[in-house]
C-alpha cells in the first residue's frame, strides 16, 4: 500500500521568498525524519503526521508573530495577542511595585 501526504502552501508566484518558505518546510521536515528509522511505511507516515500536527498546532512562528499557524488561520491570533499584551502589562506592574517597595522600605 502507497501513502501520499499532501501539504497545501498559499503562495504568489515569482515571489522569492516563496521558494524560501517551501524549502524551509522541507528542511525541517527532513531533520526530523532523520532522527529515526522507520522499518515500515507505516511508522513514517504516523511520525510526517505527528510532525505536520506539531508544526501546525504547537510550533511558534517567529514569522507569526510567535503564533501558530493553526491561531492565525481560526483566527485567534488577535485574542492571543491582546492577551499576551495584558499579562505583559500587568507583570511590569507588578515588578514596578516589588521594586518601589524594596527601596522605600
Amino acid at each position: 500500500m502507497i501513502y501520499i501526504v499532501l501539504f497545501y502552501f498559499y503562495l504568489f508566484l515569482y515571489h522569492p521568498q516563496t521558494q524560501g518558505k517551501i524549502e524551509r518546510w522541507h528542511r525541517s521536515m527532513k531533520n526530523q525524519i532523520l532522527l529515526n528509522h522507520y522499518y515500515l511505511p507505516s511508522e513514517l507516515q504516523e511520525h510526517l503526521q505527528r510532525f505536520v500536527s506539531y508544526y501546525n498546532h504547537e510550533r511558534y512562528h517567529e514569522s507569526l508573530n510567535n503564533l501558530t499557524p493553526a491561531d492565525v488561520f481560526y483566527g485567534r491570533g488577535q485574542e492571543i495577542l491582546e492577551q499576551r499584551e495584558m499579562i505583559k502589562q500587568n507583570t511590569l506592574a507588578m515588578r514596578r511595585q516589588i521594586h518601589y517597595d524594596r527601596h522605600v522600605n
